[in-house]
């Protein structure tokens, strides 16, 4: 490609709701502007950015995809589209934060006959987030049965305010250009108005001309709107046949150059709130929002160029601290890779093969160290325990995680340590699922599926007084040690826990950090169903020794059992991590949703409104959640969302806890039989 000025660069990424026709627009464009010989399909498997086989075989986008393109305006001069398809299922919402992060723009898909939709929303929600302000609608889908473009746009405009304006609507069959247009009816008419006002507004000299009755040039409107899209006070909204005759698709790439601002209207800003300015002769900073692993190239690292020119050559990773190669510049069109020169501020280009980079990282020229401002990715809501089908996946799958987890900041991986299992944490079932089969796919790595289990743990209500004496006479010096200890609820904010109350010697001071240490162990495993102990206070107030048989193993044995006495008659409980979670979604589903809530032993803290939905604040036990993202998608018709954060452990009701502790005598049992 040649080189591109800063001033002619659109980036823009494409948001919308899962369905709501953005590959099919993506594929559209593509063909339109050369890039693809056919209109890519996702029916059929032929969308050029629906390529990974995950995609073809689900149908839908799981992966935000980049392109670059050429486009001669009308006008004559060539413009350089960089544009991202994104995910509209929730499970990927990491993939849409990237792209919005990578872009100067966003340009919403609404679906004719389904409006705007909690996705929509969502995405909106997350450029305010992100700081991205520059944002505009295209209304698709009006060729399918019951679409209204009127219904959609009084969607966009109930959601997101009046200064959602049209600029291309569908009029007697064809797509009309508002602002070129020289005959309008009056309520298109009325429309231009608007557009005009808008981009009167973004200038006081052309405020006071409009005002005073003028009539504005068609420049000076152009130059209006432009100001007025890049500060988000008008979003125009463009409509789009991409599957009839490409109808719409030229004056949206219009609307792109007219409407859509350069690189330097989003402003990016370093870590310390210092803006970065999008000059191609300032030393380079860019930041990677994407990696993925390419069966034959290996790790690419998707970097938008924020300020400088990047070539190849030596850099430097400022978040890792590290210096990096850059061996090659690549453009990815769909699977296809095309070798590039440089990139300019606006531009987005892959880095084959970087060592130390992750998502998220800054690269700089040497002696240049600055950080762009970090990524936030939401937390994991969906857990799944991980088993290697055989001994050669378990000693491969540890490197396949990592190198999951290296791809997608929302993948998280725990080892825990109570319940042995190896738990990775997504934001759904869905995207659990894929990460299964990536891992096969990478790294030939198989694995099984299933829930996991709850990291319980284990208290006591009252005091109890526990005694053990160990004794033992085998020949020759003997095995002696007799401690007597209490236990009782530790209170917030106690910071010693295990008191030494003993007066006149009775267990000797060397022998004390034995019985610590025996207490410890025993806290490991708790009298009602072997889980950890915790928020328990224990005072050592008694024991005996012996001059020659007494040892520290003899204190530790009779610490551990001293311990579980006192345990077993402080009326102990089990306890149970409690979630805070967050519900959102439309008011249609309250009733459905608090029910289930309160079904799954969940408590209602609050419930707020905003921008039409509703969210709901719960507690509800870990237990209860495991399913939720695939079980609240079929409540919600894939309507709702949800955030799930640790909050505290709680104390489980007598009917659950029984349930647990025979679970867990019994797989006590099992494994004591296998051994």
């Amino acid at each position: 490609m040649q080189a591109m000025s800063v001033s002619q660069i659109r980036n823009f990424a494409i948001l919308g709701h899962s369905g709501s026709g953005k590959t099919t627009l993506t594929d559209a464009l593509l063909f339109k502007l050369g890039l693809n010989d056919r209109l890519g399909s996702t029916e059929n498997g032929s969308s050029v950015s629906d390529y990974t086989d995950e995609e073809k075989a689900r149908k839908i986008s799981l992966f935000a995809c980049p392109f670059t393109a050429d486009y001669q305006a009308a006008a004559g001069a060539t413009y350089r589209f960089v544009f991202t398809d994104t995910p509209g299922y929730m499970d990927f919402y990491g993939q849409v934060l990237g792209a919005i992060r990578a872009s100067d723009a966003a340009l919403f898909v609404v679906d004719a006959t389904s409006g705007v939709q909690v996705g929509t929303r969502r995405a909106w929600r997350a450029c305010d987030a992100d700081g991205l302000q520059p944002r505009a609608f295209v209304i698709t889908g009006l060729d399918k049965e019951n679409a209204s473009y009127d219904k959609a746009l009084a969607s966009i405009r109930h959601a997101f305010g009046p200064t959602c304006i049209p600029v291309v609507a569908p009029a007697n069959g064809k797509m009309v250009d508002i602002l070129a247009a020289k005959e309008l009816s009056d309520e298109w008419q009325e429309i231009k108005g608007q557009l005009v006002e808008a981009a009167a507004e973004t200038d006081d000299t052309l405020l006071e001309k409009y005002l005073g009755g003028a009539n504005l040039s068609a420049d000076e409107i152009g130059e209006g709107l432009v100001h007025a899209v890049a500060s988000g006070k008008c979003y125009p909204v463009f409509a789009a046949m991409p599957l009839k005759e490409a109808a719409g698709l030229k004056e949206l790439m219009e609307g792109f150059v007219r409407l859509f601002p350069a690189p330097g209207a989003r402003v990016f800003r370093d870590t310390h709130g210092n803006e970065l300015k999008p000059d191609p002769a300032a030393p380079f900073v860019g930041q990677v929002w994407r990696t993925v692993i390419d069966t034959f190239v290996g790790q690419l690292s998707f970097v938008r160029v924020i300020s400088g020119t990047l070539t190849k050559g030596e850099y430097f990773d400022a978040s890792a601290n590290s210096k990096e190669s850059v061996g090659a510049l690549i453009h990815t069109i769909g699977k296809k890779q095309v070798p590039a020169e440089h990139a300019v501020p606006g531009e987005i280009v892959a880095i084959p093969k970087l060592k130390v980079t992750r998502t998220g990282h800054t690269l700089t020229t040497h002696g240049h160290i600055v950080q762009v401002t970090p990524l936030v990715f939401p937390n994991p809501v969906m857990y799944m325990a991980l088993t290697a089908k055989t001994q050669a996946d378990e000693d491969k799958m540890g490197t396949a995680i990592h190198r999951l987890c290296d791809q997608d900041p929302t993948l998280h991986v725990e080892k825990n340590a109570e319940t042995k299992e190896v738990v990775l944490k997504g934001l759904g079932d869905v995207h659990i699922d894929v990460a299964a089969k990536l891992m096969q796919a990478q790294s030939n790595v198989h694995v099984d599926l299933s829930t996991p289990k709850v990291p319980y743990r284990e208290s006591v209500t009252a005091l109890g007084d526990g005694h053990y004496k160990h004794k033992k006479q085998t020949g020759g010096h003997g095995q002696y040690g007799e401690v007597y200890l209490r236990v009782d609820p530790r209170r917030e904010g106690e910071e010693e826990w295990f008191l030494d109350e003993i007066v006149g010697g009775t267990i000797p001071n060397n022998f004390k950090p034995a019985v610590h240490k025996g207490v410890v162990e025993a806290m490991l495993a708790g009298s009602l169903a072997g889980y950890p102990v915790q928020n328990v206070k224990v005072h050592l107030y008694d024991g005996s020794y012996h001059d020659v048989d007494s040892s520290e193993i003899a204190f530790k044995i009779a610490a551990r059992r001293a311990f579980r006495d006192a345990m077993s008659k402080a009326h102990p409980v089990l306890l149970e991590p409690i979630m805070t979670v967050k519900v959102v979604i439309p008011e249609h589903f309250m009733g459905t949703i608090n029910g289930d809530l309160t079904h799954r032993r969940g408590r209602v803290l609050g419930i707020e409104v905003a921008e039409g939905q509703q969210t709901i604040t719960a507690e509800v036990p870990l237990a209860e959640m495991f399913k939720y993202a695939a079980e609240l998608r079929s409540m919600t018709g894939g309507q709702g969302s949800f955030d799930l954060c640790p909050a505290r452990y709680e104390v489980v009701p007598s009917n659950v806890a029984q349930k647990v502790i025979t679970e867990a005598a019994k797989h006590r049992k099992t494994e004591h039989e296998e051994e």
